[in-house]
């Protein structure tokens, strides 16, 4: 499977020969795109029209894959769904972005929330809402093994096409479980994890994962001294002066946990249970 974006489309419509990135940058490499008369032969024999290489050219929101006929990264159904041409690309579903992206990226935006509980060498960590998977992965790349969640199937399907969530499904460190947070938590042995990053969606749409309920399963499934991680960006705040991660610090507080406090970069809060009593 290849992959082609605005970028790569208008460097091929400079020359009649090139040579373009085929894996949305995930490497370094190259690849030899020919051209005969107004097509352009792509590594597997597709052939591709001029004509939809402008198309892809002028498209500078979606990614295309190359797989025996040219298809946009995208599922219609009950919402809609696309992979964003961003390096890394990041999902976006009826036109909300999963990831910060303004002055930022992907990568970075994972790196700040991993870093926040700073996963170890052979630890257990849950990472609640996969998405992507790039949190799940870059755990995994520290030495972690990680269990990673994600509630829907077209997420995961959005996955297993995108190069860079591959390690997702074969690096041997990660398992990822399809369903519902807020049930399969319940499902988990009591001081399983060393650290969660519970990255879910904003409140409005998912209001249980920012619950006390919610948080005082996360508290019972973490080993004492483990932390926590929990994204909730600032919805609200620039203009109604609403101030959510303030609700989420009282509800942890309440929920057992301590050392409860904001981690601006990251537009996050860190938690963590108190070690056991000698």
């Amino acid at each position: 499977m290849y992959f082609i974006t605005f970028r790569e489309a208008k460097r091929l419509l400079l020359s009649k020969a090139t040579r373009v990135n085929l894996d949305l940058r995930k490497t370094n490499r190259t690849w030899e795109i020919a051209r005969e008369g107004d097509e352009f032969i792509f590594p597997d024999g597709t052939r591709v029209s001029k004509a939809l290489i402008e198309r892809i050219a002028r498209d500078e929101n979606s990614v295309y894959f190359i797989k025996n006929g040219v298809y946009k990264a995208a599922i219609a159904g009950e919402h809609f769904y696309k992979l964003v041409p961003t390096i890394p690309p990041t999902i976006e579903i009826n036109g909300i972005r999963m990831h910060r992206t303004k002055g930022t990226n992907p990568l970075h935006d994972t790196k700040s929330k991993v870093n926040a509980v700073k996963p170890k060498e052979g630890e257990t960590i849950l990472d609640t809402c996969m998405g992507l998977g790039y949190t799940a992965i870059e755990a995994a790349k520290r030495g972690a093994y990680v269990i990673t969640i994600e509630k829907d199937p077209n997420v995961i399907e959005l996955a297993k096409i995108n190069p860079w969530s591959r390690e997702l499904f074969t690096g041997g460190r990660i398992q990822v479980i399809q369903g519902d947070a807020f049930e399969v938590v319940k499902k988990f042995n009591d001081e399983t994890f060393d650290a969660i990053i519970h990255d879910p969606p904003r409140f409005s749409l998912a209001g249980q994962l920012y619950s006390e309920e919610f948080y005082r399963e996360l508290f019972r499934i973490l080993k004492p001294g483990g932390r926590l991680f929990h994204y909730v960006g600032n919805p609200g705040k620039k203009y109604r002066r609403k101030d959510l991660q303030r609700g989420v610090m009282e509800r942890l507080r309440r929920a057992g946990f301590v050392g409860v406090k904001r981690v601006e970069e990251a537009l996050g809060v860190v938690a963590r249970k108190s070690e056991k009593r000698k």
